[in-house]
């Protein structure tokens, strides 16, 4: 079983938004937040209500997410045996209503659920660009016992 804390590596951004009467500005990400140590692709998905996608982490590149619409559960686990974190789960709650920035690291398993009753939107930047050839993707079940995360609404 995992514990639940902050992970090493993993960096927040908050997210500020400037409000008018024709409606609001929001930096996402900008160079000099320091935040990525190279950039590599920008992209954008959409998931419906419900939807769980995870787990997976990569060997070479750092992710960048961003929840411009809907909300999500977002849960990172620390498999770098090297770490001072690993083991340790980390839950964010990131989307339109709490706007962060979450920088993954290299060997950080990660994966999401969406919440509430509408599609949410993951913007995503990347410190490598996809090759289909070479994905740096390593797949773990959505439900993999060594994580043993309770995907379910918890009602108290």
């Amino acid at each position: 079983m995992s514990q639940i804390g902050q992970i090493e590596g993993v960096k927040i951004k908050p997210l500020v938004r400037h409000p008018d009467d024709r409606g609001f500005f929001e930096e996402i990400l900008r160079d000099d937040d320091d935040l990525l140590r190279r950039f590599g692709q920008a992209s954008l998905s959409m998931s419906y209500p419900g939807v769980i996608k995870a787990f997976h982490y990569h060997e070479q590149q750092d992710d960048l997410w961003f929840f411009p619409v809907g909300s999500a559960q977002v849960v990172l686990y620390d498999l770098r045996s090297a770490s001072p974190t690993e083991g340790v789960t980390q839950v964010l709650y990131p989307g339109e209503d709490n706007p962060l920035l979450i920088v993954i690291p290299v060997g950080v398993v990660h994966g999401y659920r969406v919440l509430g009753s509408k599609p949410m939107m993951i913007v995503y930047f990347t410190t490598e660009s996809y090759r289909p050839d070479h994905p740096d993707e390593k797949r773990l079940p959505w439900n993999d016992p060594t994580i043993a995360f309770d995907w379910t609404t918890q009602y108290r």
